[in-house]
């Protein structure tokens, strides 16, 4: 539970809310409470959302649906308003803690109690399922403990059947090591996929791990779609049937009612070590609860008016400069006793950089550091601002064991609002777990990929899609600006989780056909994929690999054997090793990447200007990111009670953020914690040469 903010309202229909029980892509989740004492979760969409028709629609019937879905083990709607400008739906509060709070505390379940816990959930899905609707997010944390049994929560995305498993932005629905097969490949969905993610569940209770393992998403997904699941520990009695609802083929899962019946009986009894104590305590905390004051509304003559200094970026509305920060300070000089006037001494906070400063990545680095550089300066011009940042950083050489160090000397720094990096290829775990423990908001803004449990995180903000996703802007550039009505996709299995992630993602634009051809992992010649492109007609080639150097043989030996069509590939493949070794036969491929290009944006034309004179050259790739990285932070350390504890809040607050940027608007979308990948994904073109941006895949 987290205080209400400000921003947050006091009624919701008629309920009156008491504290933040979270927040994620969708919306947030309230704790309210009716005029009778009755407690309920309302969960509110965001008004981004609710602008959308076409969502609101679906919200409609859903909510619709859900209202009709009933058993014991469902959490039942009590109310909602679909109409409402921020549309919200409210259903009754479960004081218990969830499936995966219980499993990471204490480990697997007793049997009995996973085959009362699986009957229990089966149920449930038959319910829904009857209902005309699929869950699609069956996992520990959308299961809660009560003392009669599990309840099934958070139908945020549920979906009628024969729905595809991607949303309007074409991301995957669910969770990676939860999801089924069909959800990874943007199958057709039906009830078989909630059977899956059950069998999914089942494993967690009963072995304290997920079947597919742990680890970044595409690898999890990889497995999850070509391997089998690790049943090592499951309990004999319950494999075959566990076994049965995690089989590839839908068609060779049981339906939810069958494993209910299979579950049920002699053998299932529900009992959790420590729920009575857990629930009580949760029940008396939340009954405790008063009702919150209306928020406190400070009346100011306004901040100064800004000298044509402090705005570096004039009319951008992406800039770091905070506004309101004049009534942060305000506040901030009240809490200390001061009569209400900015204090002459404002207090000072630095933002770390984790970054290869002198290693292999040291251009990334640098480049890091030039952006977070700018945008401190910027943000201390101001004339209104709560407090003052500087710049700390710290250089792990881009070697592991260095990375722990920095990040146990930046933890231990009590004035660090918040850490931007590592600025490597991949945020490993052990990294991410070091800033987790300390409660220090993580900001990733270049690495394409980490080894954290990152669903789990509370503290990693990605500013970027991972390179596993990337190739979703592809489908956008196929059925937009350059359909082809026969679509090849060369699958490179030299990295096959990175070929499989290109490959799974592709089958989405508009009227094309995809056909797969695969060279070998060893292969140093394209040229029988490059004339069975040309036998077929292509009108596009899409290189599913993440080697530079094997991507500009593929394009080379495409060129030759005379395709005259569009190629594509995704940002790891984009490098200037590429279009050195691809030459001429690199003219006209479009990437998908995570990074913009400043010089391109009108909104970045006084910050590539700053940094030009500044540091004698055009910015290199991520310092405009993290320059709007910097405003993310200053932005949250401004909302929350920074003169007291500068970083505690700092992560909560980025995650609740919409966020202007500088390069674009920074948005975070649910558990991954990572932003909106519809203006996140960007799209590049090969151009005499050199790169041309043509902008946010979405919308090119």
């Amino acid at each position: 539970m987290h205080p209400l903010t400000s921003d947050d309202p006091r009624t919701i229909g008629a309920y009156r809310t008491l504290v933040r029980l979270g927040a994620g892509g969708m919306g947030v989740v309230y704790l309210g409470r009716s005029s009778g004492g009755t407690l309920a979760a309302v969960k509110v969409i965001r008004s981004e959302h609710a602008a959308d028709p076409g969502f609101r629609a679906r919200f409609r019937r859903e909510a619709e649906a859900a209202a009709r879905i009933t058993g014991p083990w469902v959490v039942p709607v009590t109310g909602a308003d679909t109409e409402a400008p921020e549309p919200w739906l409210a259903t009754a509060f479960v004081p218990g803690p969830s499936l995966g709070e219980v499993v990471e505390d204490q480990g697997a379940l007793p049997t009995p109690t996973v085959r009362a816990l699986g009957s229990r959930l089966a149920e449930a899905l038959t319910a829904v399922h009857d209902a005309g609707l699929l869950h699609r997010d069956v996992k520990p944390g959308n299961v809660l403990l009560a003392l009669d049994g599990p309840r099934l929560i958070d139908f945020g995305i549920a979906r009628h059947e024969g729905a595809t498993a991607l949303t309007a932005t074409d991301s995957v629905i669910g969770t990676p090591g939860y999801l089924a097969p069909e959800q990874a490949s943007a199958g057709p969905l039906g009830p078989g996929c909630d059977v899956f993610s059950l069998g999914c569940v089942l494993v967690y209770a009963a072995t304290g791990r997920p079947p597919f393992g742990r680890g970044t998403p595409a690898g999890v997904l990889f497995r999850t779609v070509h391997e089998a699941p690790d049943l090592e520990g499951v309990p004999a009695a319950l494999l075959p049937l566990i076994t049965a609802c995690l089989a590839k083929d839908p068609a060779d899962r049981p339906g939810a009612r069958a494993v209910a019946r299979e579950l049920a009986g002699s053998g299932a009894d529900w009992e959790v070590p420590g729920l009575a104590a857990a629930v009580a305590a949760r029940s008396a905390a939340a009954l405790a609860l008063p009702d919150p004051e209306p928020p406190t509304v400070v009346q100011d003559s306004g901040p100064p008016r800004p000298t044509r200094r402090t705005v570096l970026t004039a009319g951008a509305a992406g800039a770091v400069l905070l506004a309101g920060g004049a009534t942060a300070a305000w506040v901030a000089a009240t809490r200390r006793g001061g009569t209400g006037t900015a204090p002459r001494t404002l207090p000072a906070y630095r933002i770390a950089l984790h970054a290869d400063l002198t290693g292999p990545g040291k251009a990334v680095g640098l480049a890091h550091e030039r952006g977070a550089r700018l945008a401190i300066d910027d943000h201390n011009a101001r004339t209104d601002k709560a407090f003052t940042l500087s710049l700390r950083t710290e250089d792990d050489a881009g070697d592991a064991e260095r990375a722990l160090d920095v990040a146990d000397r930046i933890a231990a720094d009590p004035r660090v609002l918040a850490v931007i990096g590592p600025t490597g290829e991949v945020a490993e775990g052990t990294v991410v777990s070091r800033y987790e423990k300390a409660g220090l908001a993580q900001v990733v803004v270049a690495a394409g990929a980490t080894t954290a449990e990152w669903v789990e995180t509370k503290s990693l903000c990605l500013l970027r899609p991972f390179d596993e996703v990337l190739a979703i802007g592809l489908n956008y550039y196929l059925s937009r600006v350059r359909p082809a009505g026969r679509v090849v996709v060369i699958e490179d299995p030299a990295d096959p989780q990175s070929s499989w992630a290109v490959r799974s993602r592709l089958p989405n634009a508009d009227g094309a056909t995809y056909t797969v051809h695969s060279v070998t992992a060893t292969a140093r010649s394209f040229v029988p994929a490059a004339r069975a492109v040309v036998a077929a007609g292509a009108g596009a080639v899409v290189y599913a690999g993440s080697s530079a150097a094997r991507g500009a043989r593929c394009a080379k030996d495409l060129a030759a054997a005379g395709f005259t069509g569009t190629g594509l590939s995704t940002g790891p493949v984009l490098s200037p090793a590429f279009l050195r070794d691809a030459g001429e036969a690199a003219e006209g491929w479009v990437f998908a990447e995570a990074y913009t290009d400043p010089s391109a944006l009108s909104s970045a034309m006084a910050f590539t200007a700053a940094h030009r004179k500044r540091f004698g050259a055009a910015p290199a790739t991520w310092a405009a990111e993290t320059y709007d990285a910097v405003g993310l932070i200053a932005q949250a350390g401004r909302t929350t009670s920074a003169a007291d504890a500068p970083r505690v809040g700092v992560a909560a607050r980025i995650f609740r953020s919409s966020y202007r940027g500088m390069t674009r608007q920074l948005f975070f979308a649910g558990t991954t914690h990572g932003v909106d990948q519809a203006t996140g994904i960007l799209l590049h073109r090969v151009d005499k040469g050199r790169l041309r941006f043509l902008g946010p895949a979405a919308s090119v």
